[in-house]
Protein backbone atom coordinates (compact mmCIF):
# COMPACT_ATOMS: atom_id res chain seq x y z
CA UNK A 1 0.00 0.00 0.00
CA UNK A 2 1.34 3.57 -0.74
CA UNK A 3 2.42 5.37 2.42
CA UNK A 4 1.92 9.13 2.64
CA UNK A 5 5.45 11.40 3.04
CA UNK A 6 6.42 12.46 6.49
CA UNK A 7 6.61 15.82 5.27
CA UNK A 8 2.87 15.76 4.73
CA UNK A 9 1.65 13.79 7.69
CA UNK A 10 3.54 15.90 9.78
CA UNK A 11 2.00 19.04 8.42
CA UNK A 12 -1.44 17.04 8.69
CA UNK A 13 -0.78 16.68 12.46
CA UNK A 14 0.66 20.32 13.32
CA UNK A 15 -2.49 22.08 11.66
CA UNK A 16 -5.03 19.66 12.64
CA UNK A 17 -5.97 19.02 9.21
CA UNK A 18 -8.96 17.20 10.02
CA UNK A 19 -12.69 16.93 9.76
CA UNK A 20 -15.79 14.42 10.32
CA UNK A 21 -18.05 12.75 8.05
CA UNK A 22 -21.75 11.62 9.63
CA UNK A 23 -23.38 9.18 7.66
CA UNK A 24 -27.10 8.59 9.11
CA UNK A 25 -27.59 4.62 10.29
CA UNK A 26 -31.24 3.96 9.19
CA UNK A 27 -34.14 1.62 10.12
CA UNK A 28 -35.36 -0.35 7.48
CA UNK A 29 -38.70 -1.26 8.89
CA UNK A 30 -39.18 2.75 9.36
CA UNK A 31 -36.70 4.46 7.30
CA UNK A 32 -36.24 6.73 10.18
CA UNK A 33 -32.65 7.91 11.17
CA UNK A 34 -31.36 6.34 14.52
CA UNK A 35 -27.72 6.94 14.33
CA UNK A 36 -24.94 8.40 12.90
CA UNK A 37 -21.46 7.12 12.13
CA UNK A 38 -18.58 9.22 12.25
CA UNK A 39 -15.78 8.63 10.21
CA UNK A 40 -12.49 10.69 10.00
CA UNK A 41 -11.65 12.39 7.20
CA UNK A 42 -8.20 14.36 6.73
CA UNK A 43 -6.89 16.97 4.29
CA UNK A 44 -3.72 18.62 2.79
CA UNK A 45 -2.39 22.18 2.61
CA UNK A 46 -4.61 22.99 -0.83
CA UNK A 47 -7.72 21.38 0.76
CA UNK A 48 -7.87 17.90 -1.15
CA UNK A 49 -8.66 15.11 0.78
CA UNK A 50 -6.57 12.15 1.65
CA UNK A 51 -7.89 8.84 1.94
CA UNK A 52 -7.93 7.97 5.67
CA UNK A 53 -6.89 4.02 4.87
CA UNK A 54 -3.36 5.91 3.80
CA UNK A 55 -2.63 7.74 6.56
CA UNK A 56 -3.79 5.10 9.49
CA UNK A 57 -1.25 2.94 7.41
CA UNK A 58 1.37 5.62 7.49
CA UNK A 59 0.81 6.08 11.03
CA UNK A 60 1.05 2.72 12.27
CA UNK A 61 4.88 2.89 12.01
CA UNK A 62 4.61 6.32 14.65
CA UNK A 63 2.62 4.43 17.58
CA UNK A 64 2.33 8.14 19.78
CA UNK A 65 1.53 10.03 16.82
CA UNK A 66 -0.93 7.38 16.09
CA UNK A 67 -2.82 7.71 19.28
CA UNK A 68 -2.61 11.79 18.76
CA UNK A 69 -4.15 11.60 15.45
CA UNK A 70 -6.86 8.95 16.93
CA UNK A 71 -7.34 11.29 20.55
CA UNK A 72 -7.85 14.27 18.36
CA UNK A 73 -9.85 12.95 15.82
CA UNK A 74 -12.43 11.19 18.19
CA UNK A 75 -12.62 14.91 20.11
CA UNK A 76 -13.51 16.22 17.45
CA UNK A 77 -16.55 13.82 16.34
CA UNK A 78 -17.26 13.76 20.26
CA UNK A 79 -17.37 17.62 20.47
CA UNK A 80 -19.72 18.26 16.77
CA UNK A 81 -21.60 15.05 17.08
CA UNK A 82 -25.40 15.02 16.57
CA UNK A 83 -26.92 15.80 19.76
CA UNK A 84 -30.53 13.44 18.85
CA UNK A 85 -29.17 10.34 18.28
CA UNK A 86 -26.62 8.06 19.08
CA UNK A 87 -22.97 8.16 17.48
CA UNK A 88 -20.76 5.17 16.09
CA UNK A 89 -17.02 5.85 16.32
CA UNK A 90 -14.29 3.73 14.76
CA UNK A 91 -11.40 3.14 17.22
CA UNK A 92 -8.20 1.41 16.06
CA UNK A 93 -7.10 -1.33 18.71
CA UNK A 94 -3.06 0.37 18.19
CA UNK A 95 -4.45 3.61 18.44
CA UNK A 96 -6.12 3.19 22.08
CA UNK A 97 -3.18 1.09 23.44
CA UNK A 98 -0.17 2.96 22.11
CA UNK A 99 -0.56 5.41 25.18
CA UNK A 100 0.47 2.82 27.62
CA UNK A 101 -0.76 3.39 31.33
CA UNK A 102 -3.71 1.94 32.30
CA UNK A 103 -6.85 1.22 29.92
CA UNK A 104 -9.41 3.09 32.92
CA UNK A 105 -6.97 6.16 32.43
CA UNK A 106 -6.96 5.97 28.85
CA UNK A 107 -8.16 10.01 27.63
CA UNK A 108 -9.91 8.41 24.85
CA UNK A 109 -12.07 6.74 26.93
CA UNK A 110 -12.31 9.79 29.59
CA UNK A 111 -13.21 11.70 25.80
CA UNK A 112 -16.10 8.80 25.30
CA UNK A 113 -17.33 8.97 28.92
CA UNK A 114 -17.76 12.81 29.12
CA UNK A 115 -20.04 12.30 26.36
CA UNK A 116 -22.99 10.81 28.59
CA UNK A 117 -24.03 7.01 29.07
CA UNK A 118 -25.36 5.74 25.98
CA UNK A 119 -24.71 8.29 23.26
CA UNK A 120 -21.85 6.49 21.49
CA UNK A 121 -20.93 2.84 20.24
CA UNK A 122 -17.85 1.78 19.71
CA UNK A 123 -16.79 0.31 16.71
CA UNK A 124 -13.87 -2.52 16.62
CA UNK A 125 -12.22 -3.38 13.55
CA UNK A 126 -11.65 -7.04 13.16
CA UNK A 127 -8.81 -7.97 10.71
CA UNK A 128 -6.47 -10.67 10.15
CA UNK A 129 -3.87 -10.63 13.15
CA UNK A 130 -5.30 -12.77 16.21
CA UNK A 131 -3.53 -9.47 18.34
CA UNK A 132 -6.20 -7.60 17.27
CA UNK A 133 -9.20 -9.41 18.19
CA UNK A 134 -7.48 -10.12 22.07
CA UNK A 135 -7.29 -6.24 22.32
CA UNK A 136 -11.21 -5.81 21.03
CA UNK A 137 -11.95 -8.62 24.07
CA UNK A 138 -9.39 -6.01 26.69
CA UNK A 139 -11.46 -3.14 24.87
CA UNK A 140 -14.75 -4.39 24.76
CA UNK A 141 -14.70 -5.44 28.77
CA UNK A 142 -13.38 -2.46 29.61
CA UNK A 143 -16.42 -0.32 27.46
CA UNK A 144 -18.79 -2.68 28.82
CA UNK A 145 -18.12 -2.04 32.36
CA UNK A 146 -18.33 1.58 31.99
CA UNK A 147 -21.90 1.03 29.87
CA UNK A 148 -20.06 1.76 26.55
CA UNK A 149 -22.33 -0.22 24.05
CA UNK A 150 -19.95 -2.00 21.04
CA UNK A 151 -20.06 -2.87 17.57
CA UNK A 152 -18.16 -5.18 15.45
CA UNK A 153 -17.00 -3.55 12.40
CA UNK A 154 -16.86 -4.86 8.54
CA UNK A 155 -17.65 -8.08 9.23
CA UNK A 156 -17.72 -10.79 6.13
CA UNK A 157 -15.07 -8.50 4.49
CA UNK A 158 -13.09 -10.94 2.95
CA UNK A 159 -9.62 -9.65 4.80
CA UNK A 160 -11.07 -9.73 8.45
CA UNK A 161 -10.98 -12.63 10.48
CA UNK A 162 -14.21 -13.65 12.74
CA UNK A 163 -13.49 -14.19 16.39
CA UNK A 164 -16.53 -15.79 17.80
CA UNK A 165 -15.85 -14.43 21.09
CA UNK A 166 -15.93 -10.84 20.02
CA UNK A 167 -18.94 -11.38 18.20
CA UNK A 168 -20.43 -13.08 20.63
CA UNK A 169 -19.75 -9.73 23.67
CA UNK A 170 -20.67 -6.77 20.76
CA UNK A 171 -24.26 -5.34 21.29
CA UNK A 172 -24.27 -4.40 17.53
CA UNK A 173 -23.28 -6.49 13.72
CA UNK A 174 -22.28 -4.68 10.86
CA UNK A 175 -21.55 -6.07 7.68
CA UNK A 176 -19.22 -5.21 5.11
CA UNK A 177 -20.46 -4.06 1.86
CA UNK A 178 -18.50 -6.98 0.76
CA UNK A 179 -22.03 -8.79 1.47
CA UNK A 180 -23.77 -7.10 -1.66
CA UNK A 181 -21.11 -7.84 -4.02
CA UNK A 182 -21.28 -11.73 -2.85
CA UNK A 183 -25.49 -12.04 -3.21
CA UNK A 184 -25.46 -13.83 -5.98
CA UNK A 185 -23.42 -16.60 -4.27
CA UNK A 186 -25.67 -19.04 -2.80
CA UNK A 187 -23.05 -21.14 -0.05
CA UNK A 188 -21.47 -17.46 1.10
CA UNK A 189 -25.23 -16.30 1.58
CA UNK A 190 -25.89 -19.25 3.38
CA UNK A 191 -23.29 -18.13 6.12
CA UNK A 192 -24.57 -14.43 6.13
CA UNK A 193 -28.06 -15.61 6.99
CA UNK A 194 -26.58 -17.75 9.74
CA UNK A 195 -25.25 -14.43 10.96
CA UNK A 196 -28.34 -12.78 10.95
CA UNK A 197 -29.78 -15.23 12.70
CA UNK A 198 -27.36 -15.78 15.38
CA UNK A 199 -27.41 -12.01 15.55
CA UNK A 200 -30.84 -12.08 15.93
CA UNK A 201 -31.23 -14.95 18.83
CA UNK A 202 -28.67 -13.57 20.98
CA UNK A 203 -30.65 -9.94 21.12
CA UNK A 204 -27.52 -8.14 18.63
CA UNK A 205 -28.61 -5.88 15.96
CA UNK A 206 -27.17 -5.91 12.70
CA UNK A 207 -26.73 -2.86 10.17
CA UNK A 208 -25.88 -3.54 5.98
CA UNK A 209 -23.28 -0.91 5.13
CA UNK A 210 -22.47 -0.01 1.14
CA UNK A 211 -25.72 0.55 0.20
CA UNK A 212 -25.72 3.23 -2.40
CA UNK A 213 -29.10 2.08 -4.51
CA UNK A 214 -33.15 1.03 -4.04
CA UNK A 215 -32.24 -2.34 -5.09
CA UNK A 216 -29.12 -2.53 -2.32
CA UNK A 217 -32.41 -1.84 -0.03
CA UNK A 218 -34.57 -4.18 -0.87
CA UNK A 219 -31.54 -6.89 -0.77
CA UNK A 220 -31.33 -5.81 2.68
CA UNK A 221 -35.08 -5.94 3.66
CA UNK A 222 -34.60 -9.79 1.97
CA UNK A 223 -31.77 -10.99 4.14
CA UNK A 224 -33.52 -9.68 7.45
CA UNK A 225 -30.80 -6.87 8.84
CA UNK A 226 -32.27 -4.22 11.04
CA UNK A 227 -30.45 -1.51 9.56
CA UNK A 228 -28.69 0.21 6.87
CA UNK A 229 -25.65 2.47 5.94
CA UNK A 230 -24.49 4.26 2.94
CA UNK A 231 -24.53 6.51 0.07
CA UNK A 232 -28.25 5.99 -0.80
CA UNK A 233 -28.92 8.11 2.16
CA UNK A 234 -26.11 10.61 0.76
CA UNK A 235 -28.35 14.15 1.25
CA UNK A 236 -28.53 13.42 4.97
CA UNK A 237 -24.78 13.14 5.44
CA UNK A 238 -23.32 16.05 7.71
CA UNK A 239 -19.79 17.46 7.33
CA UNK A 240 -17.76 18.75 9.71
Amino acid sequence: MFDLSNSVLLDLIKHQRFGVEYQPIVAIDTNEIVAYEALSRFYDVAGKAIRPDLVYASLHDNPLSLYQVEYAQKCLQLSNMPKAHQVFVNLDQDAFYACGGEVADNPILGAIQQVGKGRVVVELIENSEINDALMSLSMIEAFSNLGIGTALDDLCNPRSMLSVAVMQLVEWIKLDKYVLKMQDDVSYMVFVSKIIEFAHVTGKRVILEGVETAEDLAFAERIGVDYVQGFFYRDNFIYF
